[in-house]
């Protein structure tokens, strides 16, 4: 390996001034570690944000005005789960450090009482929120021709939010031990069945009804119910095979107070990080949907391909987490930062990549998601022709910032990434995006740019904190 090189990826030069406190993986072992983990869960997730790409093109067959409403239900669908997301990413960071101590009946109680938590939490959620969908529609910025199926759309998925919680936390705490494998197979299997009952609901095919954008969201939960049910199955498959994680319905399924404090130690922040953001994203789309149909609707197709490039660093930030997680739990903090940076360069490669790719092949890749048949479609297509290069910019930002991240999440050191995400996100993103829209008259490119410095701003904060090592001590 070449000088440059070997400093930039060998075991060595990534170490650091760390010290060592045992043997070490070679260059090739380190990698081929993170690999195992990561390889699973980027195809799990690429293949996800490829369907759901699919799942995107499928509605824009029903025109511009359907791609805007389904789009608009993203963010609040997306406020909704943040408090599972915050919880799951307690599971995995208690379940890893517990798989990495060999405290397997800690690790199964843990899920079993996220299990009673989540439930409980979705079901007073769906009561509350399915009423005020309307309401809750027009609060995102839904214009007159998009608010009836943005709120038909989110009216439907709030009715499975308890699977779709529940099969979220069980992946989760597979992820904290690396059955990575599994949760590809749940989530590829639920989105495969979503494109299908796609393909049946929404032009109505094969004597299934036409019900265009209620047909996307019915196909949509139907993909959640399967997904879950593998999920369950998985675990109740796990105690017959002797895996880690394994439930059953003679367990004691009482939620246990030491358990669930562990978590929402760790969630506890993570909650703030998700409140942070999600009101973030909702104040940005907010923004971003008052420059009209037209420009939300080339926001929609963009930020696809931005999803699609965040779940290559999500799987590779997934892998970090567990490893991270798992080499704390060994009292091995000198592993924990080889594999956290080794998880880092790996998603820098990709994001190379992938910038090359969005950028050279943006045209073709656009007119994938618009109807010829659509009026607005060259109006859509000129706009998001720009803002796909900014997209291209996003890459190594973005890699590096989920990546990081994710590996200071698995070392339990979420407040500090929530006080970023808030800063970031919550504060700093709407206010540029809105003088770059509504003072500057940049349009959705200067929009996009507002997200592109504080991605930027956010990948120095959260690699800064990883050099420092303060998460070496951190208790889970």
């Amino acid at each position: 390996m070449p000088g440059p090189l070997k400093r930039l990826f060998a075991v060595e030069s990534l170490i650091g001034s760390i010290p060592v406190q045992g043997d070490l993986p070679t260059t090739r072992e380190a990698y081929r570690d993170l690999a195992q983990i990561a390889l699973p869960s980027v195809l799990e997730m690429v293949l996800t944000s490829l369907i759901g790409s699919i799942d995107t093109m499928m509605v824009g067959t029903l025109g511009s005005t359907a791609i805007a409403a389904v789009g608009l239900v993203g963010q609040p669908r997306m406020l909704m789960l943040s408090l599972f997301f915050a919880l799951n990413i307690g599971v995995t960071a208690v379940v890893a450090r517990r798989k990495g101590e060999g405290r397997q009946a800690d690790a199964n109680r843990t899920l079993r009482s996220a299990i009673v938590m989540m439930l409980a939490l979705s079901g007073v959620l769906m009561s509350i929120l399915i009423p005020l969908a309307r309401p809750l529609m027009a609060f995102a910025g839904a214009m007159p021709d998009t608010i009836d199926y943005s709120t038909t759309y989110f009216r439907i998925l709030g009715w499975v939010l308890p699977l779709n919680a529940l099969s979220m936390g069980i992946n989760a705490a597979q992820r904290g031990v690396g059955n990575t494998r599994i949760t590809m197979y749940c989530n590829v299997t639920a989105n495969l069945v979503n494109v299908l009952f796609n393909y049946l609901l929404i032009g109505g095919n094969l004597g299934f009804p036409a019900l265009g954008v209620a047909g996307a969201a019915y196909a949509t939960a139907i993909g959640f119910t399967v997904g879950f049910i593998m999920a369950v199955t998985a675990l109740v498959r796990g105690g017959m095979r002797g895996d880690f994680l394994h439930v059953h319905l003679t367990d004691n399924w009482k939620p246990d107070g030491e358990c669930l404090k562990s978590v929402l130690k760790v969630g506890g922040n993570a909650m703030i990080e998700q409140v942070a953001l999600r009101i973030g994203f909702f104040s940005y789309a907010k923004i971003v949907a008052s420059l009209g149909t037209i420009s939300f609707a080339a926001h929609q197709i963009c930020a696809q391909f931005l999803n699609l490039s965040f779940t290559f660093a999500d799987g590779v930030g997934v892998a970090g987490t567990s490893l991270v997680g798992q080499m704390l739990g060994r009292r091995r903090p000198d592993l924990s930062t080889i594999y956290g940076k080794c998880a880092q360069r790996m998603a820098f490669v990709i994001s190379l990549v992938l910038a090359s790719a969005v950028a050279l092949l943006r045209g073709p890749a656009i007119g994938l998601f618009l109807s010829e048949a659509d009026e607005n479609a060259e109006a859509v297509r000129q706009i998001a022709m720009q803002v796909m290069l900014i997209v291209a910019l996003f890459q190594p930002f973005q890699m590096s910032s989920v990546v990081i991240s994710g590996c200071l999440r698995g070392a339990g050191d979420n407040r500090f990434v929530a006080g970023v995400m808030m800063a970031c996100v919550m504060c700093l993103r709407p206010l540029m995006a809105l003088t770059a829209v509504h003072v500057l008259h940049l349009g959705l490119a200067g929009a996009w740019m507002a997200s592109l410095i504080d991605m930027t701003i956010r990948m120095i904060l959260v690699m800064r904190r990883f050099a420092g090592g303060k998460w070496h001590a951190i208790k889970v």
